[in-house]
C-alpha cells in the first residue's frame, strides 16, 4: 500500500514542468547551497555549497551528484540518501522531504528546476504528525532574497503591531542590512497579495491573522510544532510526535512560518508579551536560525530551541 507522503509525490510527478521562475533574483554570489539532515536538521548529513550548475538542473539531480540516492516511480521519488531510508523507523512514519527557500515546493523534485542563488534542503523526518510543512526559517535569509519555493522574488512587509517598537526596527534593519528592500506598516492596516509578510507583535494580537491562527490548533495544521495558547500567555513547545514537551510562560519567544493554502508564507516574530517578542526579533538571524523548522527562545535564555524539541512528553 502506498505511503500517503508517496501519494501526493507521484501525483506530483504527473504534473507539467514550470519553466522559467521571472525576474527578480535577490543579491548573492549566484551559487546555490545544497543541506542534507536528518530529524528536523537536528543532524548534518551534508552542506556543500555549489556553482556553475546547468540551467536544465533539478532538485533530484541536485541530490542524486551529490549523495548516493536510491529513487523509485521513475527517478521521481527519493527511497534513501546515503543508505538512509524512508517507511518506518522505530514504529514512527518516516520520509525525505524538501524544502527550496525554506517553502515546502508544490512540485515533485524530478520537476523541480534549480535556480540561482537558491537554497535547496532535504530533511528526513517523522511526519506522524504534520505530514505537510508548508515553510520553514532555517534557510534564512531566504525567501526573502530570491522568493519563496520555485516562486520569482516577492515584496517583503514588515508589519508590526508597534510601528515604533525596538523589535520592529531590528527586524526591518536584519532584512535591510541583507539588501531587501523592505516595506514597513501596521499590522492588519491594508490587504498586500503576493508579498512575504513578516507580523512583529505578541501573540494575543498576532492570532488575528487567519494564517497564524493555525498554530493553535498544532502541528497537523500549521507544521510548527510549537503551539501558542489563545490568551497569548504561554507556548507550549511539541515534541516529533505532536506531543508538548515544555511550556513556557512570560518573556518567552518564538520565531515560525507557515501558510495558508497556496498563498506566500506568513513568518511571525512573536512571544507571551513584549519581552518575549524582543527576543524573537534578537533570534532572527541566519545563526540562530540555521537548519531549524522553527525556534523557541526561553525567557532569560537568549538561546534559540529547535523545534520540534527532542524528547518524550512530560
Amino acid at each position: 500500500m502506498m505511503r500517503p507522503v508517496t501519494a501526493l509525490l507521484v501525483a506530483s510527478l504527473l504534473a507539467t514542468v514550470v519553466g522559467g521562475c521571472g525576474a527578480g533574483a535577490g543579491p548573492g554570489d549566484g551559487s546555490v547551497k545544497l543541506t542534507v539532515s536528518r530529524d528536523f536538521g537536528r543532524v548534518e548529513v551534508l552542506q556543500r555549497s555549489l556553482t556553475g550548475l546547468p540551467q536544465s538542473e533539478t532538485v533530484m539531480r541536485l541530490l542524486s551528484s551529490n549523495t548516493k540516492t536510491e529513487t523509485s516511480y521513475s527517478g521521481g521519488f527519493v527511497d534513501s540518501v546515503n543508505g538512509v531510508s524512508g517507511g518506518q523507523s522505530g514504529g514512527r512514519s518516516v520520509d525525505w522531504f524538501y524544502f527550496v527557500n525554506g517553502s515546502e515546493a508544490p512540485l515533485g523534485a524530478a520537476s523541480t528546476k534549480v535556480r540561482d542563488g537558491d537554497r535547496i534542503w532535504w530533511d528526513w523526518r517523522d511526519w506522524g504528525a504534520a505530514d505537510h510543512v508548508p515553510a520553514v526559517v532555517g534557510s534564512f535569509p531566504e525567501p526573502f532574497l530570491h522568493g519563496p519555493g520555485t516562486e520569482k522574488r516577492l515584496p517583503v512587509r514588515v508589519e508590526c503591531v508597534e510601528i515604533e517598537s525596538a523589535p520592529c526596527k531590528q527586524v526591518s534593519k536584519t532584512l535591510a542590512a541583507l539588501g531587501v528592500p523592505v516595506a514597513i506598516g501596521l499590522f492588519r492596516a491594508s490587504i498586500t497579495e503576493q508579498t512575504l509578510r513578516v507580523i512583529v507583535g505578541q501573540w494575543a494580537a498576532l492570532r488575528e491573522e487567519e494564517s497564524l491562527l493555525q498554530l493553535e490548533s498544532g502541528p497537523g495544521a500549521s507544521g510548527v510544532y510549537a503551539q501558542p495558547r489563545s490568551n497569548g500567555a504561554q507556548i507550549d513547545l511539541l515534541n516529533a510526535r505532536g506531543r508538548t514537551v515544555r511550556s513556557l510562560g512570560a518573556g518567552a519567544g518564538l520565531v515560525a512560518a507557515t501558510a495558508l493554502g497556496g498563498q506566500p508564507p506568513v513568518w511571525a516574530i512573536t512571544g507571551t508579551d513584549s519581552n518575549g517578542v524582543a527576543a524573537a526579533a534578537a533570534a532572527f538571524n541566519e545563526r540562530q536560525l540555521h537548519r531549524h523548522y522553527a525556534v523557541a527562545v526561553a525567557p532569560g535564555s537568549g538561546a534559540a530551541l529547535s523545534l520540534p524539541l527532542a524528547g518524550g512528553a512530560k
